[in-house]
């Protein structure tokens, strides 16, 4: 069975370490870091991309991740069914060159059935309209977890790993150029790794045959607005893995 990390309570970005999981897969270090020893404990290596199929057309994949959506919503795979009042999928565009995954839906979110609405959200929303000048329908989001932890608590093992294939169908039936990580949870699910985001981001990352950018997550710029600047560094490196979108 697969292991997967855990991570940070959702819409929030503190630093707990979980324990090694899911996915392995490999990490740029910069030009900076280039002579430095390989990272250490947790560090991503190198795995083969599930991505050989041919991509589907895009009303294909629409009709695909619809279907996938619906099974979500009547997912009973972990306890966090018994006590979520909407599974959130996620949303945007099938054909999305970016990504972005959160670590698991709030209380908006719960109450909606829709991925990043609440204050969070809406700092997402500024950064993807503003900063990048996109619509938030031309990007794709959604979540590690699809369903709420009570009380915004920290996704357990077994609940990430409940959810570890629909985000992985996610990515091989967008096939984005990038995927944006956000927050501590997202990053650590996908790389395999225990490591802090402060050594995680910065660099490009592979999962799943995809770049992988990590950042902070938007609740903890709300709460650190010093970490706006470093995130968007990381934003213009998604910008142009994503060739300009």
């Amino acid at each position: 069975m697969r292991r997967v990390p855990r991570g940070v309570p959702a819409q929030t970005d503190t630093e707990p370490a979980p324990p090694t999981a899911a996915r392995a897969t490999g990490a740029t270090p910069p030009a900076s870091e280039s002579a430095a020893p390989a990272l250490d404990r947790g560090a991503p290596t190198s795995a083969p991309s599930t991505t050989t199929a041919p991509p589907l057309a895009p009303e294909e994949a629409a009709a695909a991740l619809e279907q996938l959506a619906e099974e979500v919503r009547a997912c009973r795979r972990c306890p966090l069914a018994e006590t979520r009042g909407h599974a959130v999928p996620g949303e945007g565009n099938p054909r999305a060159d970016i990504v972005f995954v959160g670590e698991g839906p709030g209380a908006d979110e719960d109450r909606s059935g829709r991925p990043f609405v609440g204050a969070a959200g809406r700092l997402l929303d500024d950064i993807i309209t503003k900063g990048m000048q996109l619509r938030r329908e031309d990007v794709f989001i959604c979540n590690v977890v699809k369903c709420r932890p009570p009380g915004n608590r920290v996704p357990t093992q077994d609940e990430v790993e409940a959810c570890a294939g629909y985000l992985e169908r996610q990515l091989n039936l967008i096939r984005p150029k990038v995927v944006c990580a956000l927050g501590a949870t997202a990053a650590r699910r996908l790389l395999d790794t225990e490591l802090s985001m402060a050594r995680l981001r910065g660099r490009v990352h592979q999962a799943y045959g995809f770049p992988v950018i990590p950042t902070y997550h938007p609740a903890y710029l709300l709460r650190n607005p010093a970490a706006k600047r470093p995130t968007w560094e990381d934003i213009q490196k998604v910008m142009e893995l994503a060739g300009g979108s």
